[in-house]
């Protein structure tokens, strides 16, 4: 199977192209040895099947950052079949300084000219048969958004594939050419493969290339020796980059054609951004777009029609029987859209979900255990402890893929780059440039690919500022949480709606980040906040494709994660929660007995000042061991209480007469918890504040112990982590229960801040 490698500039189309390419064969892995993404998938349209392999953005070919090292060793090492180099159409004079550098390596590239539907919109042309004649290489239009010039792209390319081709460069001109061409000799002399590429690296002396010609690199520096340019000495590296732009701009700029016009006409995207990234509204915009996106996946009054017109619930129409259960099917549907108000499309969508299959499909497994003739113990494994747990989990995953589709539509339209834009400017006073927004806002996603994200951030203490508050940024993982406590929240007390509290407790997260960075940047992190220079492309409607293509990765690692770390979480906890440390198997009503009982109850009193301590009594150990569960991956907070809550109803634990968990609703759980604990509501924010904010999952602790690199940087970390929960938590909970901490906190954080005012003062005297 012939391999091709997928080239080009951050916000070229590249992934978008792959996607369109791949469509369902595409996954997503490691490359060897670092924790970038490696994309791969298949195209099957050429007369053979291609391996496409997606290359990390990049703007140049030099060993700048781990992207660059990615993409520049696939290429020399790997040596795909032809390289696919992405260029956007409408930075065509940017995008070409990378082609040229490819151009110089000794195998087949093709030029992709992407989103020439913005060039034609725009009254612009570019003539590609005359691009294609001065570069020496295949050129073709496409627009990967519509897919329009794909297969032609394709075909030419597994055409081109089969002809060897030897790198060309466009330096040939350049008062460094003499040079190149003896170090290429040189190279040549020696057997090295693409003697260009690594000459022209060598003249430039990369880094890279020095360490591995320690020889030939005399040759540079004996002509440096004698060489003398007013304008850049002997920056040679500066004079390569000085020359490629005044070669693209001489010969390759010319095929594109502008439209003729008296004046500047600005764009769609132009007008928008005078509104959605305006100095004063841009915020406040973002937040209610914000607002919106939670309204709509988690609101159980859709627009807040119910309240507002008092309208009438099932039971007041009569579709209820005298048992409050649906009359019919017809009446349980419905009820997934309405009663007493209308639901907001995620909520409708999870009940749909809940009702209709997974309760139905968990009830059904239940009752097939329960008529097994197992003994006992067996079925309160399986029932109570794996089937509980998983579907608690499962029944939230359509709002996580709705929220995560919302959150996608903004990243794919071009809005998100702007948020890093507006966001710079308040940014920049805490010490971070707005570059370090962009991992942050990944951290709603997932914080993994977050925290790698930070090795765009050139600053060290700006990485590692950022790495520690990207779990404060909700991942999907954490919805479970939010979502169950919020539901369960609201239908206990009768009041407020859950799309609010979810709002503010992500509003929390994003205040406590940067009120957390503050500090950081003022202390521990102090140091010179870096330029922020960013390309914003122009907006455009997300494909429907790629949308469901980031829909399905989302789905399938949250359903294998639940079929794998939470199920053996689950099992644990149950089997925990049944043995004594005698290993004595124990029933349901002897929990209180159990070894993860009797564990949780020794940490409970260092969670009092959260409210989920040891003012709970003597169940309240089940918020402990939750929130510890948590650590493994949060969404076992949630199957925790399932688990738990079905043994504290079956040994009678709970005094709430009537209460049922169903297997699918994780609000059921929160609400057993309630009712075997009597915590109150400040307890219960202050609980999903904590698991906000405190250490995160496993795999991100994996992942921030590879990013941070030194021992005491990651160790201060988990610090970090652990102490920044509590102090959230506990001024969450103590101000919730007794609003006259207030003063005691505003006392507590003016004297901190004079503390680092003063603190900086003596250290600027010392340093003048």
């Amino acid at each position: 199977m012939k391999k091709f490698a997928l080239a080009g500039n951050p916000n070229c189309g590249k992934t978008t192209l792959f996607n369109s390419l791949t469509g369902s064969t595409a996954h997503v892995g490691n490359w060897p040895g670092v924790t970038v993404d490696k994309r791969e998938g298949v195209y099957k349209k050429t007369p053979e099947h291609v391996a496409i392999v997606d290359l990390p953005g990049i703007y140049s070919l030099s060993p700048y950052t781990p992207e660059e090292v990615i993409a520049r060793n696939f290429i020399l090492d790997e040596k795909p079949d032809c390289v696919i180099n992405i260029v956007d159409a409408t930075n065509l004079e940017r995008n070409l300084y990378l082609t040229t550098q490819v151009m110089e390596i000794d195998v087949p590239v093709v030029v992709a000219l992407n989103m020439m539907d913005a060039v034609e919109k725009n009254g612009d042309a570019i003539d590609a048969k005359e691009l294609e004649k001065r570069l020496g290489v295949p050129v073709v239009k496409i627009s990967a958004l519509k897919g329009v010039g794909l297969d032609e792209l394709m075909q030419r390319a597994y055409d081109f594939s089969s002809q060897e081709r030897k790198g060309a460069t466009v330096l040939k001109d350049s008062a460094l050419a003499h040079l190149i061409g003896d170090v290429k000799i040189a190279l040549d002399g020696q057997d090295v493969a693409n003697p260009l590429f690594h000459a022209v690296k060598l003249v430039e002396q990369d880094s890279i290339e020095v360490e591995m010609h320690k020889d030939t690199v005399k040759m540079v520096e004996e002509f440096k020796a004698t060489f003398s340019d007013d304008v850049f000495g002997d920056d040679f590296e500066a004079l390569v980059a000085d020359a490629r732009y005044k070669y693209i701009s001489k010969n390759f700029a010319p095929v594109l054609k502008r439209r003729e016009e008296d004046k500047f006409v600005s764009t769609k995207s132009d007008k928008a951004d005078k509104v959605l990234t305006h100095k004063i509204w841009g915020i406040p915009i973002f937040l209610v777009i914000l607002f919106a996106i939670f309204h709509l996946t988690f609101s159980e009054d859709f627009l807040y029609l119910g309240a507002i017109f008092h309208l009438p619930s099932l039971e007041d129409l009569g579709l209820l029987d005298a048992d409050g259960e649906f009359l019919n099917f017809g009446v349980k549907l419905l009820a997934c859209v309405y009663d007493g108000a209308v639901f907001s499309p995620g909520v409708i969508i999870n009940k749909l979900w809940n009702e209709i299959l997974v309760g139905e499909l968990f009830g059904w497994l239940g009752g097939l255990v329960e008529g097994s003739g197992m003994e006992a113990w067996a079925v309160g494994l399986i029932n109570n402890g794996i089937f509980e747990g998983l579907a608690a989990v499962l029944s939230f995953l359509p709002q996580i893929l709705v929220l995560f589709l919302f959150f996608s539509i903004l990243e794919d339209s071009g809005y998100m780059a702007r948020i890093a834009f507006i966001l710079d400017r308040m940014f920049r006073k805490f010490g971070l440039s707005g570059r370090s927004f962009m991992p942050m806002i990944m951290g709603f996603g997932c914080s993994i690919p977050a925290m790698i994200n930070t090795r765009t951030l050139a600053d060290e203490k700006e990485r590692t500022a950022t790495v520690r508050v990207i779990p404060f940024f909700s991942c999907g993982a954490k919805l479970p949480i939010l979502t169950a406590v919020a539901g369960a929240i609201v239908v206990w007390t009768g009041a407020g709606n859950a799309d609010l509290i979810t709002f503010s407790m992500y509003l929390l997260g994003i205040v406590s980040a940067i009120l957390a960075v503050l500090l950081m940047r003022n202390t521990t992190l102090r140091g010179d906040t870096p330029p922020f220079i960013m390309e914003l492309p122009a907006y455009h409607a997300p494909q429907f494709k790629n949308l469901m293509i980031h829909l399905w990765d989302k789905a399938k690692h949250f359903v294998k994660k639940a079929f794998t770390i939470i199920l053996a979480s689950t099992i644990i906890i149950w089997l925990f929660s049944h043995f004594s440390f005698a290993w004595k198997f124990l029933e349901d009503e002897e929990i209180d007995q159990s070894i993860l009982a009797q564990i949780s109850m020794f940490l409970q009193p260092l969670f009092t000042p959260l409210g989920f301590g040891s003012q709970l009594g003597a169940n309240g150990w089940v918020f402990v061991v939750a929130a510890i569960a948590g650590l493994i991956a949060k969404e076992n907070v949630i199957a925790t209480f399932s688990t738990l809550a079905a043994c504290l109803i079956a040994g009678g634990a709970i005094s709430g007469a009537g209460l049922e968990v169903e297997a699918e609703d994780g609000i059921d759980a929160v609400r057993a918890m309630i009712d075997a604990t009597g915590i109150g509501v400040p307890g219960l924010i202050a609980f999903i504040a904590f698991n906000m904010t405190t250490i995160p999952c496993f795999a991100a602790v994996a992942t921030a112990k590879a990013e941070l690199g030194t021992k005491k940087a990651f160790n201060n970390t988990l610090l970090f982590w652990v102490a920044a929960s509590y102090v959230i938590a506990s001024a969450v909970y103590t101000i919730g229960a007794f609003p006259w901490t207030i003063a005691l906190w505003v006392v507590a954080v003016a004297a901190v801040v004079v503390c680092i005012v003063l603190r900086n003062k003596n250290l600027a005297k010392k340093g003048a």
